[in-house]
C-alpha cells in the first residue's frame, strides 16, 4: 500500500467516522474502564497476510456471535510471569503514555495478558522454547509444562481504545500484534460449542474486514494493515481512540 498524504488523512478520517457512526446505548451509569489487552496474530508467510479471529458464542451477553481477536482483562499473575525477552523500548514507552499510575511492570503485564488470553481462548502458546524456574499458578503453568517463555520483543503495539462512558462494560484496551511464527505449541480442544470462542479462523485482511465484528475491531484491522505496509517499524506512533464530549477522537501516542 502506497499512500499519498491526502490518501492517508482521508483514511484516518474514515476510521474516526466509523467509530462515531455506531449506534450505542450510552445510558448506563458510568464505570471506570478496566485495563485489557488484545492480540492480533498475523501470518505473513504467504502472498496475502492473514489474521486470526474467533467467533464469540451466541449466548454471550457481551458481543454475542461477533468475530473478535483473543483478549481480556489483566490478571495479577501477569505481573509475575517470567519472559524470554523484555518489551521493545518504543512499545514500552508508548504503553506508559497517558497511563494513570503506569509503570514498566504494569506495561509488561498488559503485554503478557494478551499472550495469556490468546492461550486461554485458542490453545496457542506464543513464545520461544525455554525453561523457567517458576511460574504463577493458573494458565501460565501450561507454558512451563511445554517449556515456552513469552517473547515480548516480538510484540508490536498497534493501538489503544477506551470504551465510551455510559456503556455497561468499559475497557481501556491495548491492541498488540505478533507474527504467527511465534506459535511455539498448540493445545487442541480449547475452542468449540461450549467455549468462549466457538471457532477460530485465519482470514486474509481484506476478507476479515467483511465479518460481523465490533467497530473497534474493524478499525484496528485497518490500523494494522497500515502498519504492516510501513514495515511494522517500532518507531511508528500508536493511535489512541477515546470519546470526548460525545465524539471519538484519534490521538497519537
Amino acid at each position: 500500500m502506497t499512500d499519498t498524504g491526502a490518501d492517508r488523512i482521508a483514511r484516518l478520517n474514515e476510521f474516526v467516522h466509523r467509530m462515531n457512526s455506531v449506534d450505542r446505548d450510552l445510558s448506563h451509569p458510568n464505570v471506570r474502564p478496566k485495563d485489557a489487552s488484545t492480540l492480533i496474530l498475523i501470518d505473513r508467510s504467504g502472498a496475502v497476510p492473514k489474521v486470526l479471529l474467533g467467533k464469540r458464542h451466541a449466548r454471550h451477553k457481551f458481543m454475542p456471535g461477533k468475530f473478535v481477536f483473543p483478549g481480556g482483562g489483566v490478571d495479577r499473575s501477569d505481573k509475575r510471569m517470567p519472559v524470554a525477552t523484555p518489551l521493545e523500548p518504543h512499545a514500552e514507552a508508548r504503553l506508559l503514555q497517558r497511563f494513570h499510575h503506569g509503570s514498566p511492570t504494569r506495561a509488561r503485564a498488559l503485554a503478557l495478558a494478551a499472550i495469556r488470553e490468546t492461550f486461554e481462548e485458542t490453545g496457542l502458546l506464543l513464545g520461544v522454547r525455554s525453561e523457567a524456574s517458576s511460574v504463577p499458578d493458573g494458565p501460565w503453568t501450561a507454558f512451563a509444562r511445554e517449556k515456552v517463555l513469552p517473547d515480548l520483543r516480538a510484540l508490536h503495539f498497534v493501538g489503544r481504545a477506551i470504551t465510551p462512558p455510559g456503556r455497561p462494560r468499559r475497557f481501556d484496551a491495548r491492541f498488540f500484534t505478533m507474527d504467527a511464527s511465534a506459535i511455539a505449541h498448540r493445545i487442541d480442544g480449547v475452542t468449540g460449542p461450549d467455549a468462549e470462542l466457538v471457532e477460530i479462523v485465519w482470514m486474509p485482511l481484506s476478507e476479515a474486514k467483511q465479518l460481523d465484528m465490533p467497530a473497534v475491531t474493524g478499525v484496528m484491522l485497518e490500523e494494522l494493515e497500515s502498519r504492516v505496509a510501513d514495515g511494522l517499524r517500532p518507531d511508528i506512533p500508536v493511535p489512541f481512540y477515546r470519546m470526548l464530549r460525545g465524539s471519538f477522537l484519534r490521538e497519537l501516542l
